[in-house]
């Protein structure tokens, strides 16, 4: 049997990594790019820096938009949440009767999207990894912590998506309650983005300055109690309580990364949907809803 097609959009920080790993372990990987990005992968590789210090460097297979030869079985989708609507329009002829898409994106309003064009062979997905990229291009993880999780929002994954995705030095952990998951993770990730952006600081600084740990505190409750009047309520609260706490703590969020290097934020993904959907239920959120202004401000000021 042929080895299942895997069609990576996007070679950041997100879809750079967990697609390097599952090429360097032998899958069937290619990266759709810009041609920029394609450029400088062909002539450095894809370098991967570890925590520790050592460097991989895999090569990389690569196609641009307007050179896709046909379906393929499992399209990663890893963009940042603003560009998918142009990676829909890039990745369309990779999509065939038999694909599967699944999104590494922040949030929860893609999968309406997704599933509105792809029907139930859009999945929903979860990954974990605190990466970056370099101003070479490589990518610089940043922590130890390495997670994929995926599943149709209704039933079993498939088989196939399964074995497609796994084997690359990752935990990838196919999921029933892959909607639940990504709730869990969008409060988090609202949670400390809202922390680090609004106090511009890591975990550390926020809970060293006075009043910081009530803040953090407060702005994860009024998170739980978004998701809770939507029906999911985190499981995993203790955890998140301990996140936006931690004494000492360099944990900030990739929201936060992208404001200090002054590149767009997906604050309306990730707080501005969030905002919104606690209007919707009733439930006030004035910290969150300070946070999404505030970088709802610093996107005016970029243009």
């Amino acid at each position: 049997m042929a080895d299942t097609r895997i069609l990576v959009v996007g070679a950041g920080a997100t879809g750079g990594y967990f697609g390097g790993r599952l090429a360097q372990a032998g899958k069937d990987v290619t990266f759709l790019v810009r041609p920029r990005r394609a450029a400088t992968l062909a002539e450095r590789g894809l370098r991967l820096h570890a925590p520790d210090g050592g460097t991989d460097v895999i090569a990389a297979r690569t196609v641009t938009a307007g050179a896709i030869d046909g379906p393929y079985d499992v399209v990663v989708l890893a963009v940042k949440a603003f560009a998918l609507d142009a990676a829909l329009a890039d990745l369309a002829p990779a999509v065939g009767p038999e694909t599967v898409v699944v999104p590494l994106l922040n949030g929860m309003r893609h999968l309406d999207t997704l599933r509105s064009a792809f029907g139930e062979r859009a999945y929903g997905g979860v990954c974990v990894v605190m990466t970056t990229l370099d101003r070479d291009g490589d990518i610089v993880q940043l922590s130890g912590v390495q997670r994929l999780g995926f599943g149709p929002v209704s039933g079993v994954p498939a088989q196939r998506v399964t074995e497609a995705l796994s084997g690359g030095g990752f935990p990838a952990e196919p999921s029933t309650t892959i909607v639940h998951d990504m709730w869990e993770k969008w409060v988090l990730l609202a949670s400390l983005g809202a922390v680090n952006c609004l106090m511009r600081g890591t975990v550390g600084e926020v809970n060293a300055a006075p009043g910081g740990t009530a803040l953090a505190l407060g702005i994860a409750a009024e998170a739980v109690a978004i998701a809770t009047a939507a029906g999911y309520p985190p499981r995993t609260e203790d955890q998140l309580r301990a996140t936006v706490t931690g004494r000492g703590a360099s944990t900030t969020s990739s929201m936060y990364r992208d404001l200090v290097q002054g590149l767009p934020t997906e604050a309306d993904q990730i707080l501005g949907d969030l905002v919104a959907r606690a209007a919707a239920l009733g439930v006030p959120a004035p910290l969150l809803a300070a946070a999404f202004t505030n970088l709802r401000v610093y996107e005016l000021r970029r243009g």
